[in-house]
């Protein structure tokens, strides 16, 4: 955060900041920009003999003053500058090359170069192995390796395939292998990698509306104590003028006391925090193509996500073993295991695994077995191995496949199948599950239960979104039956089952109209209605085109979980607005403490009382208060960059918290803080 990589420039940039056109984007740091210029004049006049004050108090006061602006300009300009190192790294994809571009259709297959910044949409090019891929597309023709390490920092290739979900392409990716015809979907400046540099870029970044309602409480804010400070001049003058004793309130000290009063804390830092939410939503990998969908990521209560991948690992595995009569356990675990052994399915790989974790059965060689593998196919749809059998020349056939292939081999062999095993069958496909019957010979064994695994940790993610206020729906194409198994052990809150693009899309309308914000992920083009009507929309980037343009936010990782993780980004987001927030107007309170006192003590003594940190002398309370105004921003910088700590706690936990550690903190710290730096200046008669 603090390297010089990003500080020096940032502190160039701060002072650049300064022009008031600039300064105008923030209403409350172009009220403490103007104090500045007044004070710097004052200071001006002062050193000429006809100063209200004397000319270090005014000219400390300025400097002070400037620094707090600075200091506001520094923490953006921190967090563009690492929005603007992003940037760069994605600018250095963007490579000029020469693209094979289809001539015209009479010529048929003949491919002519062309520079990549002459190509547009509905253009065809052909890109071949060791190609970078010029610019965004669709593949209509071919199927390729493609390095995508440079976009997602992602090592392993990626297949990109006509038709389906995986026919996109990105500019900036190479071919590793073969070939791929490629209809150009972008024009230059308005490609993916375009986009993604353009809302990383914070300078260029839009304010949410969140920010913009926030915008208008502080400026509404500042005007009120505008206001005051500006009557309280009058008043004083006519109070010493009544009492015929006394000193007015100078301009310095009331523009002083304004620049304290006013949430000068959160509209320093409230620019930073927006680009940084930005910033932390790209390093998660995740490219926002609308600055409001970060923010509506904080407010989502709808979740709809889809089973496969998500909740679950998608690939089937081995769950149970379920013995025929007469069989143990552990006899069939050994069966099934020696018939999945050359198996190299995950299917296969699982009953494996799960053999040696029930009953620690260790793999054996197949060399040593003098196995003979039976390998599956769509006739047999059945796989196995043939063993050397007790006597000599006899064989040992095991076999495991689907249950009616098995009744179909074992009745071909003259051998019962047992009801009961029918009856397993019967009810593992009810739950959802898979069933594979296992035979030894002829023998039926039992059946191994093969189910669609809900993934590590998930449910108790779950429950943490839960006790946010956040309600998740799983969406699966499987029937009620499976579907409710699933969402009963992954701890879902509701399900949508047998899901058609139209029932998402329903589903989606229903929830929005009751008020709620429904986020949602999708990679393929039936998946584009329901994204686009969604809040949060986010498409994986190795799905289709249209779900891509559909979707307001792109995971670079394509990882469907990524939706848990982008929903805590925007609530941390906002949650550390709302906390800078809280600490900033309770920081109000130990100023007025400090600085009323000081300011009117000589046109009222009484107020002395309120003096109750008991400071070195008004000047020195003045200036305490005006430094640890400055300071305090520069303190709230690394928070303001990182975030507050992410906690998956309701609504009402989360104010009573932030009420407690940023309010109650809020007002304790400065008094702390002002107490400090007065000391400090009295100990070496600064004042």
């Amino acid at each position: 955060m603090f390297e010089s990589t990003l500080v020096l420039p940032a502190v160039a940039d701060a002072v650049r900041k300064l022009h008031p056109r600039t300064q105008l984007r923030s209403p409350v740091m172009f009220v403490v920009y103007v104090g500045s210029i007044l004070t710097t004049l004052l200071a001006a006049q002062a050193l000429g003999g006809k100063g209200e004050a004397s000319f270090g108090f005014i000219a400390a006061t300025a400097v002070w003053l400037w620094f707090t602006v600075l200091f506001a300009n520094f923490a953006e300009a921190l967090a563009e500058g690492r929005s603007k190192a992003q940037a760069a790294s994605l600018r250095s994809l963007k490579q000029s090359v020469t693209a094979k571009k289809l001539a015209t259709p009479k010529h048929g297959t003949t491919w002519l170069p062309a520079p990549a910044l002459e190509l547009r949409k509905g253009h065809t090019i052909l890109v071949e192995a060791g190609d970078v891929i010029p610019i965004d597309g669709e593949v209509i023709e071919g199927v390729a390796s493609v390095d995508e390490s440079a976009i997602t920092g992602e090592s392993a290739p990626v297949i990109r395939e006509s038709g389906g979900d995986f026919s996109s392409v990105t500019g900036g990716t190479r071919v590793l292998s073969d070939w791929l015809v490629v209809r150009v979907t972008a024009n230059p400046g308005e490609t993916f990698l375009d986009r993604m540099i353009s809302m990383v870029e914070g300078a260029k970044r839009q304010k949410t509306p969140n920010e913009i309602a926030l915008t208008i409480l502080l400026v509404a804010l500042t005007i009120v104590f505008l206001v005051v400070s500006v009557t309280l001049l009058p008043f004083s003058l006519f109070s010493v003028s009544a009492a015929g004793a006394g000193a007015p309130v100078s301009i310095t000290v009331l523009i002083a006391l304004l620049v304290c009063l006013i949430p000068t804390t959160i509209g320093g830092l409230l620019s930073a925090i927006g680009v940084a939410g930005m910033s932390r939503m790209m390093q998660a990998n995740v490219i926002a193509t609308s600055g409001r969908a970060v923010e509506a990521a904080g407010d989502v209560d709808v979740l709809l996500l889809d089973k496969t991948g998500t909740i679950t690992l998608g690939n089937r595995q081995a769950a149970a073993f379920v013995p025929a009569p007469g069989v143990t356990e552990q006899q069939l675990a050994d069966v099934a295991q020696l018939a999945s052994l050359a198996d190299d399915t995950p299917e296969g790989r699982s009953i494996v695994v799960l053999a040696k974790q029930k009953f620690n059965i260790r793999e054996r060689e197949m060399a040593a077995l003098n196995a003979v593998f039976v390998p599956f196919s769509a006739q047999t749809r059945m796989s196995g191995v043939d063993l050397p059998g007790d006597a000599a020349g006899a064989v040992r056939s095991l076999r495991k496949g689907a249950a009616d292939t098995v009744r179909q081999y074992v009745a071909s062999l003259g051998q019962p199948y047992p009801p009961e095993v029918a009856r397993a069958v019967d009810d593992i496909a009810r739950r959802g599950g898979t069933p594979l019957v296992v035979v030894d010979g002829g023998r039926v064994m039992g059946v191994v239960e093969l189910k669609d695994i809900v993934k590590g940790g998930i449910r108790e993610r779950f429950a943490e979104l839960r006790r946010m206020g956040i309600k998740t729906v799983m969406i699966t194409g499987d029937n009620k039956l499976t579907a409710a198994a699933i969402a009963a052990e992954a701890g879902v809150d509701d399900f949508l089952a047998e899901a058609t693009p139209e029932d998402k899309l329903k589903l989606i309308r229903g929830y929005q109209a009751e008020g709620r914000l429904v986020a949602m992920t999708g990679d393929g083009t039936n998946d584009a209605p329901a994204l686009a009507q969604a809040d949060v929309a986010v498409a994986m980037n190795s799905g289709t085109q249209a779900a891509k343009e559909a979707g307001n936010m792109v995971d670079l990782d394509s990882n469907p979980t990524k939706l848990l993780e982008i929903v805590e980004i925007g609530k941390q987001m906002l949650m550390t607005r709302g906390s800078l927030t809280t600490f900033s107007i309770a920081n109000d309170i130990a100023k007025y403490f400090a600085i009323i006192p000081a300011a009117f003590v000589g046109t009222f003594p009484q107020l002395r009382a309120l003096d109750i940190m008991h400071l070195a002398s008004p000047a020195s309370a003045i200036m305490s208060a005006v430094i640890f105004n400055a300071l305090i921003i520069v303190v709230l910088i690394p928070l303001a960059l990182k975030g507050v700590r992410y906690r998956a706690i309701g609504a009402v936990a989360l104010l009573r918290r932030n009420l407690l550690l940023y309010g109650v903190g809020g007002v304790i710290l400065p008094f702390i803080g002002i107490k400090a730096i007065d000391m400090l200046l009295a100990a070496f008669n600064l004042v």
